[in-house]
């Protein structure tokens, strides 16, 4: 392999954007994130990484040399809400967060640029400003930008989730750049991604659920701080998983033992729940990659992740940009 690509990566979270990345030939100089838990998870996964317990608002990259000399520039950014377009307070931090991944990009000057955010973010016109204010902000520093969206499930994601991208990179590389491409046929649905795990520990029904747990996930939704315990997201993400038998009200303490009776019911008080581990399979985690912390905190960590196999298609499109191999592409729009 080539000389790897170096990054920082901002909003890291449980680290999915990071592994893909890394994945992808890419080597972390540091990695930030305010939120304690998911800074033990990176360092218990990868614990010869830098990784910086401080908010992205309040850092300065002069105080860590490191991330002044860099390729790449990704953030996994919180969601901007579409209230955030329009000025209201709700919303204000993730709006500051995106501001703040903009500004860094003027103060470390990396080759590339990463962002990933909603999809709406890409074409809404309630976003048109703030995609006029990041156009701006990185046309002075000679980047030129290409917005698209990618759904995981297109790269062997169990799970329909749509992300938008940003990708900017500096004027010498950007005609090299192609979004990528969907490395699977076929999507991979629920019950063939949990098949093993549901029978792990003997029970005999695994196969006959599994069977009918036959379309992808759902979007998994981390949910809020501030908001109760761990289930899988909204009423319709809740609907959509009763379809496929499981009761997405709470997660389980561990899979069906061989004892466990599939009722086959359409009350969803009856159904069986997944683990936060399996919710780690949705979410496409590698199996050895662990999620420290407790049930509610762990499934927070991995549903505000970026999936790391769509990290993983990003870093390759990038890098095969950087390294001045790939051709031009009418994929996505360009904006300047």
């Amino acid at each position: 392999m080539a000389d790897r690509l170096t990054f920082v990566d901002v909003c890291s979270g449980a680290g999915g954007l990071a592994s893909g990345l890394e994945s992808a030939g890419f080597t972390p100089v540091l990695l930030l994130d305010n939120k304690p838990q998911a800074c033990e998870t990176i360092l218990a996964n990868r614990p010869h990484w830098k990784v910086v317990g401080e908010d992205l608002i309040d850092f300065l990259p002069d105080e860590h040399p490191e991330s002044l000399d860099v390729d790449l520039l990704s953030a996994g950014l919180p969601r901007v809400k579409s209230s955030a377009a329009v000025g209201r307070s709700d919303s204000e931090v993730e709006l500051r967060l995106l501001t703040a991944a903009v500004y860094l990009a003027h103060s470390i000057q990396p080759r590339a640029l990463l962002l990933e955010n909603l999809p709406a973010l890409v074409d809404s016109s309630v976003y048109a400003e703030v995609r006029r204010f990041i156009a701006e902000e990185l046309a002075h520093l000679g980047y030129r930008l290409r917005w698209f969206v990618l759904n995981a499930a297109d790269f062997g994601v169990p799970q329909d989730r749509e992300q938008g991208v940003l990708v900017a990179l500096k004027e010498p590389w950007f005609d090299a750049f192609v979004p990528p491409e969907p490395t699977v046929s076929e999507h991979i649905s629920v019950g063939q991604a949990l098949r093993g795990s549901m029978a792990a520990r003997g029970w005999a029904e695994a196969d006959a659920w599994a069977d009918q747990a036959s379309s992808i996930a759902p979007t998994l939704v981390g949910g809020s701080d501030n908001r109760g315990g761990a289930d899988v997201g909204p009423t319709g993400t809740k609907r959509a998983w009763a379809r496929m038998g499981v009761n997405g009200n709470a997660f389980a303490d561990d899979v069906p033992g061989p004892d466990f009776v599939w009722p086959r019911s359409d009350d969803v008080a009856q159904m069986l729940k997944i683990t936060v581990d399996q919710a780690a399979v949705v979410q496409a985690f590698p199996p050895e990659w662990r999620i420290t912390g407790q049930k509610t905190a762990r499934y927070r960590q991995i549903g505000h992740a970026t999936p790391p196999p769509v990290g993983r298609a990003l870093g390759e499109a990038i890098a095969t940009a950087l390294r001045g191999s790939g051709p031009a592409s009418s994929v996505g729009h360009e904006t300047t």
